[in-house]
């Protein structure tokens, strides 16, 4: 939280002070997410050496494959993993010490900060001290994880309609995740409570009718949650049962629609409708609507003139 009471945009601060910028692939530090924070890294040979205690929870994730092993050591443990393809690894606050015996390719970091582990986040009371329970003497195999991480790169390389949503909502099924898989947690079961509820109608059509209204606005999941009087951990999974898409789906098909809207009957540019429809620049608003369309917007614009 900042000083208004507001969540603040998480940064790649934590990244850049653990690891510089030797290696750095992509980074989601210019892309406006809130909540989560990520950099994909390459890693050569050699061993990296802290004195600083992070501030967030930092889950690292495997994600092309490697013959190196790596050795993590903090509190007292040590673990020797190889690093194949989907490998995750939770870094406890005081770790120390991470070694590579050959260079990895891609490895992507995510950081978690506190406020992924809060009731209005995941809809149960989590103690403070949970998350810092989230610590493993060996890195592991977790399919959900691995396919949450891949999905975090594929919007660091190619940014969506909806990308800030799709981050965040990631972040909140990390965190669940963690908490459901990785801790022992004893009421793990209220997580099941509403897995196969969807949204009742008239909590969808307030929440259809806010996206509506906000789609050339910076759309949230914590807002549209909050519309919906739900966690957003619920509130995700609820909609998308009610829809068949996820919220990030549903909301980068509008505002998609949007920009056709715009290209075919105004006269603003392409970095204007861009702006509006909240993409970081003009180049991933072109991407992003070739790849729906098949045609560049500035194609689609003359095919109305």
């Amino acid at each position: 939280m900042d000083g208004s009471g507001k969540e603040s945009v998480s940064s790649c601060k934590s990244g850049f002070e653990l690891y510089g910028a030797q290696g750095l692939l992509a980074s989601s530090a210019d892309l406006g997410w809130s909540g989560i924070s990520a950099e994909l890294r390459a890693h050569a040979p050699g061993e990296i050496k802290w004195k600083l205690t992070r501030p967030e929870m930092e889950v690292c994730v495997a994600i092309s494959p490697s013959n190196a092993a790596v050795t993590r050591s903090g509190a007292g443990l040590s673990d020797r993993t190889i690093a194949q393809r989907g490998t995750v690894w939770l870094c406890p606050t005081d770790e120390h010490r991470v070694d590579y015996s050959a260079s990895v390719a891609e490895i992507l970091h995510i950081f978690l900060p506190a406020q992924c582990f809060s009731t209005d986040s995941l809809g149960i009371d989590i103690d403070r001290a949970t998350p810092r329970s989230l610590r493993y003497e060996r890195g592991f195999q977790d399919p959900l994880v691995a396919e949450i991480a891949f999905a975090i790169v594929s919007e660091l390389r190619t940014q969506t309609a909806g990308g800030k949503l799709l981050a965040e909502t990631l972040a909140v099924a990390l965190a669940a995740r963690l908490i459901q898989r990785h801790t022992g947690l004893s009421r793990v079961r209220d997580f099941a409570q509403f897995s196969n509820q969807g949204l009742d109608r008239r909590r969808l059509t307030r929440v259809k009718e806010y996206i509506a209204g906000n789609l050339e606005g910076d759309l949230r999941i914590a807002e549209l949650a909050k519309v919906a009087s739900l966690s957003r951990f619920h509130f995700a999974r609820a909609f998308k049962i009610a829809v068949g898409q996820s919220p990030h789906q549903y909301v980068s098909a509008h505002r998609l629609e949007r920009a056709k809207e715009l290209l075919r009957v105004g006269d603003q540019s392409l970095l204007d409708i861009a702006i509006a429809l909240n993409f970081s620049s003009q180049g991933n608003f072109t991407r992003a609507f070739h790849q729906s369309t098949g045609l560049t917007p500035g194609q689609y614009r003359r095919s109305f003139t």
